[in-house]
């Protein structure tokens, strides 16, 4: 039986480390961190999230929902440890961050059949089981051993399409008791869930003195080695300012549905801001990830309303994400096609979002323990969440290719068309649930552990003393 070597503990990665342990195989799990640090995060702690705190729609019958319950069905810990640190965030599952990325950690390192490495990975053994979880931040020395190991043999060293990367942004995160609650209202979209949000309302005057202020400001300096290439579905907000005036307002100041119950009116615009912890002492402003200095962030964030004497606990930043050409490298079951023995798992696979993340490191750990074993991995069916994620990753265009949320797009269409959305979903649900269960049912089989749940049965946190090397 062979010992499975993780390199990255962060959300994917310390998904895949636990599906291992729990099939009794042996991981050594490689973390940089805090021998190396990164721009971006702020403790040594597994699966921190350096960006916004939710995971998303928790509504039954929606894509994340659907990836979630997938998820809980094959016992992913990562997704039971954030329901058990969940703060409110009306239908969404958002975490306290800090306490999400300790309850990790030390479940992590107590599982007595995973080895915690304190170190920097920069070589890759083609022959070595090996998981490549670094995610959006990798080093740049394991970076080149990637490009390495992506050169096509077929073509006297001439490179496959390797890295490529975009730019991701960072929320800022406010003091509660520095928001002046007489000017904004708690409300969720619509009234769809609780009303957690803090709702900063904004009159028109008050919306275009707060767009030229935000177009006036000055960005981080682009270095000269930089080509600023944003992910559309998360770009900066002045990003978005500078395609129109009113842009922001069908974005994240977007006001449709959060009626002001002090005037039974819909603002012309509004800045929503999210609990950040259980202790609700933080909020993050949802959207509002930005490129701009810190000073300028200040003054421009200091203009919505409520927040004018705000204490910002993290202004928002921006940092490279790095992903590989995951079609012209991956097969369905993550494993290289030219060294099976690699998988990848998390960000840097091509998949865009915690949950896709931790649901990628899943599968990586699942089909690892099946190569451990001497056992072949099982693709996960098309129809499911799963195996559409994995689908779009290996099987999109490689020239143009960019990361991707689970979404209904990615599902295939039901055989009898439904015309009605809402049934169309239900049944894309039921669907891929049912082909999930059977999918994983096969997946036990393979497993040295016949303990395991089934679908549909609670993980349980494993206990007993870890180790650290």
């Amino acid at each position: 039986m062979k010992k499975v070597r993780i390199i990255g503990a962060g959300l994917a990665g310390s998904e895949a480390a636990w599906q291992c342990a729990r099939r009794v195989i042996a991981v050594e799990l490689f973390e940089m961190r805090p021998v190396r640090t990164t721009p971006a995060h702020q403790t040594d702690d597994f699966a921190e999230l350096v960006c916004s705190n939710s995971l998303k729609s928790e509504s039954e019958n929606t894509a994340p929902w659907l990836l979630k319950e997938e998820m809980r069905r094959a016992g992913s810990l990562l997704l039971e440890i954030a329901r058990e640190t969940a703060v409110p965030a009306g239908h969404a599952l958002a975490v306290d961050r800090a306490e999400f990325s300790r309850k990790v950690t030390e479940a992590i390192s107590r599982d007595p059949l995973i080895t915690i490495r304190r170190e920097e990975v920069t070589a890759v053994e083609a022959g070595q089981l090996t998981i490549i979880t670094t995610g959006p931040l990798t080093s740049d020395a394991l970076s080149r051993e990637i490009v390495r190991l992506s050169l096509d043999p077929s073509r006297a060293g001439v490179p496959a399409p390797h890295n490529l990367y975009f730019y991701d942004s960072i929320s800022p995160i406010v003091e509660a008791d520095s928001i002046d609650m007489s000017k904004v209202y708690l409300a969720a979209r619509y009234d769809k869930g609780s009303a957690d949000y803090i709702n900063c309302p904004m009159s028109k005057d008050e919306y275009d003195k707060f767009y030229d202020a935000l177009l006036a400001a000055q960005s981080v300096e682009q270095k000269d080695w930089e080509t600023l290439n944003y992910f559309e579905s998360c770009l900066p907000i002045e990003e978005i300012a500078r395609r129109g005036r009113d842009t922001l307002r069908f974005g994240p100041m977007k006001p449709v549905g959060l009626k002001d119950p002090r005037t039974g009116r819909i603002p012309y615009a509004a800045v929503q801001l999210r609990q950040e912890n259980l202790r609700a002492d933080s909020y993050n402003l949802v959207g509002f990830q930005n490129h701009l200095k810190f000073g300028e962030q200040a003054h421009v964030l200091s203009l919505i309303p409520g927040l004018e004497s705000a204490r910002f606990l993290r202004f928002g930043q921006i940092h490279r994400n790095t992903y590989i050409n995951a079609p012209a490298l991956l097969n369905p079951t993550l494993q290289m096609k030219a060294h099976p023995y690699v998988l990848f798992a998390g960000q840097i696979c091509g998949v865009e979002g915690y949950v896709e993340s931790i649901a990628t490191g899943l599968m990586a750990g699942v089909n690892a323990a099946a190569l451990a074993t001497g056992g072949e991995p099982v693709p996960p069916p098309r129809a499911t969440a799963f195996g559409s994620l994995v689908h779009y990753i290996t099987q999109a265009e490689s020239k143009n290719f960019q990361p991707a949320n689970i979404t209904f797009d990615l599902l295939p269409a039901l055989e009898t068309p439904v015309r009605d959305r809402k049934e169309r979903h239900r049944q894309q649900c039921a669907v891929a649930l049912s082909e999930f269960d059977g999918w994983y049912s096969r997946c036990i089989g393979q497993t040295a552990d016949p303990s395991l749940p089934h679908p549909s049965q609670q993980v349980r946190l494993a206990g007993g003393p870890g180790r650290s090397g």
